[in-house]
């Protein structure tokens, strides 16, 4: 434990899922956590019971971004990690495609990743000590294996995955000291898919046997990984993608 302590770190789409099980998890490391998320009450209730800061933003407005560092700077006087995590699906198919939902896929997914890359690493450069920090990037599965049924959400994953390189090569070429890596995770059991499983509960079979364990991983599993790219034990690891699918991605499927 402690693998964080004094550090001070936003997750995005703290609220729920895989972002309100990592800030139990960085705030049980010692972080100073501040949760970002629209849905207010719950990152709020989150928030009050981990002892961390709730901030509602739209991860899509960049105006948003610069009022939060600003707060972060006033508040606690550094930043030391960027957990973008917030994210959204469509449900649609390039057939079905609307172009309002793919915009607004794109701005939180991708847009949104993008901008809490671009305002943490000015804020990470003002640190006291010295420029530092890790920005952590959650894309998914969907960006080695398209989700047929959801153009947008793959798509944006799939970017993801390479803007977080890019950011990687960009600070580490400029001596920055600020890291960057994507996290991929599989199947996981969060809220997102609630919709999907309350219309088809015949789905949920389907949804553990995408695994090769045989089961969905737990919102736990994925912060583990989180702290560990947030920590000092990751201080030689940039540009790189993490899997945290169970096996998911390991094997062709049905061989």
């Amino acid at each position: 434990m402690e693998r964080l302590q004094g550090r001070v770190a936003i997750i995005t789409g703290g609220a729920s899922g895989i972002g309100a099980a990592t800030v139990r998890r960085f705030a049980a490391e010692g972080a100073c956590v501040i949760v970002a998320d629209i849905q207010a009450d719950l990152g709020a209730a989150i928030a009050d019971e981990t002892g961390s800061l709730f901030q509602e933003l739209d991860v899509a407005d960049d105006a948003a971004w610069a009022r939060l560092m600003a707060l972060v700077l006033e508040r606690f006087g550094r930043l030391d990690v960027v957990f973008n995590n917030a994210g959204i699906v469509s449900g649609q198919s390039i057939e079905d495609v609307d172009l309002a939902v793919w915009n607004r896929v794109i701005g939180v997914n991708l847009t949104g990743v993008m901008l809490g890359c671009k305002h943490g690493i000015s804020t990470m450069r003002r640190n006291p000590g010295g420029s530092g920090g890790a920005l952590i990037n959650t894309a998914s599965t969907a960006a080695y294996a398209a989700i047929p049924s959801d153009v947008a959400y793959s798509s944006t994953k799939s970017a993801v995955r390479m803007l977080t390189k890019a950011v990687a090569a960009h600070c580490a070429r400029s001596g920055y000291n600020i890291r960057c890596n994507s996290l991929h995770p599989g199947a996981t059991e969060t809220p997102i898919l609630r919709p999907a499983l309350d219309a088809a509960p015949q789905l949920l079979p389907v949804f553990h046997a995408m695994s090769p364990m045989g089961r969905m991983g737990r919102p736990e599993e994925i912060a583990a990984m989180a702290v560990f790219l947030a920590s000092d034990e990751a201080s030689y690891v940039t540009g790189g993608e993490f899997l945290v699918d169970g096996g998911m991605m390991a094997g062709h499927p049905g061989m």
